[in-house]
């Protein structure tokens, strides 16, 4: 099957499957195709949040949260919350810390990346810094910093997303 893509990533056309399997269904991207993994049950939840905007500590399992510091004013998610919403939505729990997401679920080679992986990114020889959901080719979907959405980027393209990549993750 072909995924037909709108401005917003995997469109409309998705429509039944993976409600079916997520704890509570996705507001627009549903299912994604035949074969609906937990990896792309959590893309979709992720896809679902474009636009939310950047608040620093904000997220949690049931969506967009107030944050804190920076962000005690904005509801929203940082990237860590974004990740640990969508794969809640597929019945994962993670940690609201990047680091801890980072050793949470199995190392993967990046050339094996799936939907819904996570990609880490920065921190040097300590934790990382930066986390976001894998979706397709060299496409991404994070919140990225303050006073910013919820967006797609193409890490691959990225001069700073492919220098300080440090490792994927399946959760799961």
């Amino acid at each position: 099957m072909r995924a037909v893509l709108g401005s917003r990533g995997l469109g409309d056309v998705y429509k039944s499957q993976a409600s079916a399997l997520a704890p509570a269904p996705a507001k627009q991207h549903t299912a994604l195709l035949t074969g609906t993994t937990k990896g792309k049950i959590a893309a979709a939840a992720a896809l679902d949040q474009l636009g939310v905007s950047f608040s620093w500590g904000g997220g949690s399992a049931k969506g967009p949260t107030l944050g804190i510091g920076r962000g005690a004013r904005t509801r929203g998610f940082d990237c860590s919350g974004l990740t640990l919403y969508a794969w809640s939505r597929a019945g994962v729990r993670l940690s609201h810390y990047t680091g801890a997401q980072f050793r949470q679920g199995r190392r993967i080679a990046l050339r094996a990346r799936r939907m819904g992986d996570l990609l880490f990114f920065g921190g040097g020889t300590g934790d990382p810094t930066h986390v976001a959901l894998f979706l397709h080719g060299g496409l991404m979907i994070h919140a990225p910093k303050t006073g910013d959405v919820v967006r797609k980027t193409n890490f691959l393209t990225s001069s700073y997303f492919r220098t300080a990549f440090r490792g994927a993750v399946r959760p799961g």
